[in-house]
């Protein structure tokens, strides 16, 4: 009968425009809790024995996991576009806000505001404007690059020593602009507690009307710094090295010497795989304290059951698998990013193993909410899927990073084409999920390959990569 109930819901709702609340019903909330760097295998409650995530764990209970959900491109910048704009980055990317009236593109939350939504936005912002420019309304633990004067100033080294490269002179802002430099300079290791303050705070504002709560977490990315109180939760020697770690990649993939990669030397050392995952675990259990503080908060003021709640992250990380550190790849365990959705319109305890995007979660919110989704909006809503009326919304998916990578990947198939390193990868991730024996060479697959290739590639011309140009 429950889910009966949650089916009879979502039917009220189309794509196009979903029927209008009546005086007396609020809409939903919704909340939407975007980790940084996050990998898909990091939730207890999803099959990893070692690591500590209760509040995520109650998020997968009580509502439905998507295990294969994907960025399209991995990288920070790029994958928050497409999740804002809800459209490919090669559309995407050519959002400017200070051309808002010239471009047909409208954000995520600017939709929403147009609806009657309060819009927020906490935490991390390296995107192009002020949330402001992108539908918020109001910012709090508003996280930006601070400038030249922050600039050698803050920690210097992680825990182990090594120089920090990731976040260097970032510093905490208010709405109007003001530096507060008491809560630090770059990444500390209590910053998830300040991110979680500031979602508390806008929650217990007890807003009249429904509200569209953004909040960016700086974590698990790099530094990795020991949050307070979890030193010794994870012992290094206790941990478990990826399946597929290697000392090398076997190839130049097209970012070797990008900065994610640098922060480790060549060859990779199991044992330092070991000390990053004990503080990489570390620092996605003090975030799942931030989770837990918002559902307290949410069911303080009586609205957790009327907020629709979205935990992802941007993209996934490799610390140590395919003998690679960094995101700026296209295997599984980074392209893939946890996505958990609890509240009005999903069922509870459900695993669905359908391919959606990060995109897709803008149209499927809107639908679920009754808000009309933009035209410009390229991703798909997968309400259907929720409903359980169809079991796929995308029959392949396709990532890509720059112009040095491309996927396509179907329910079995994984092709990755690399364009200037000259290489192919195909892998049957269904047999192989880690992606251990490649394929592309085998003759009895030939025919797989070149339906890959053929399909990535009408799919990549009919979306506008600059690569099919040329």
């Amino acid at each position: 009968m429950r889910i009966l109930a949650l089916l009879m819901i979502l039917a009220a709702a189309t794509h196009a425009g979903a029927a209008e609340p009546s005086n007396n019903q609020r809409r939903p909330n919704i909340v939407l809790l975007l980790a940084d760097d996050q990998r898909p295998d990091t939730i207890h409650a999803l099959g990893n024995p070692r690591i500590e995530t209760p509040n995520l764990d109650r998020l997968v209970a009580e509502g439905t996991a998507f295990t294969r959900a994907i960025t399209a491109f991995p990288i920070c910048l790029q994958s928050r576009i497409e999740l804002m704009t809800g459209c490919t980055i090669w559309r995407g990317e050519k959002y400017a806000p200070a051309k808002r009236d010239t471009s047909n593109i409208v954000p995520w939350a600017e939709t929403l505001r147009r609806a009657g939504y309060r819009t927020w936005h906490v935490g991390k912002w390296h995107n192009a404007g002020t949330p402001r420019d992108w539908g918020y309304e109001e910012t709090r633990g508003l996280y930006v690059s601070g400038g030249k004067e922050t600039q050698g100033k803050g920690l210097l080294a992680d825990d182990r020593g090594r120089a920090i490269t990731g976040y260097r002179g970032y510093v905490f802002k208010t709405d109007d602009g003001q530096t507060e430099v008491e809560k630090g300079i770059g990444l500390t290791p209590n910053i998830s507690d300040y991110f979680g303050d500031a979602a508390v705070e806008f929650i217990d504002t007890k807003p009249d009307a429904p509200f569209f709560l953004h909040v960016n977490f700086a974590g698990p990315h790099d530094p990795l710094l020991m949050p307070p109180k979890f030193a010794g939760k994870y012992r290094p020697a206790e941990m478990a090295v990826p399946a597929n770690f290697l000392a090398e990649h076997p190839f130049d993939h097209g970012n070797l010497r990008g900065r994610d990669e640098l922060l480790w030397p060549w060859p990779r050392q199991r044992e330092e795989v070991q000390d990053d995952l004990a503080t990489y675990y570390a620092v996605i259990s003090h975030l799942d304290q931030q989770v837990g503080r918002v559902l307290a908060a949410l069911e303080r003021i009586g609205q957790l059951d009327n907020t629709l709640l979205i935990y992802t992250s941007d993209q996934g990380l490799a610390i140590g698998s395919h003998g690679l550190r960094g995101k700026q790849n296209m295997y599984e365990h980074t392209i893939e990013v946890p996505l958990v959705m609890r509240g009005p319109g999903v069922p509870r305890d459900v695993r669905c193993n359908a391919q959606v995007y990060l995109r897709d979660l803008y149209p499927t919110t809107c639908q679920i909410v009754g808000v009309d989704v933009p035209p410009s909006v390229e991703g798909k809503s997968f309400v259907p899927v929720l409903r359980g009326e169809v079991s796929e919304i995308h029959r392949f998916v396709v990532a890509y990073f720059r112009d040095v990578q491309r996927m396509i990947r179907t329910d079995r198939w994984k092709l990755i084409e690399y364009p200037q390193a000259g290489r192919t990868q195909l892998f049957d991730v269904k047999a192989d999920p880690d992606e251990l024996h490649d394929l592309s060479e085998a003759a009895e697959w030939a025919d797989t390959r070149a339906k890959l290739h053929e399909q990535l590639h009408s799919w990549l011309r009919e979306h506008g990569d600059p690569l099919e140009a040329r």
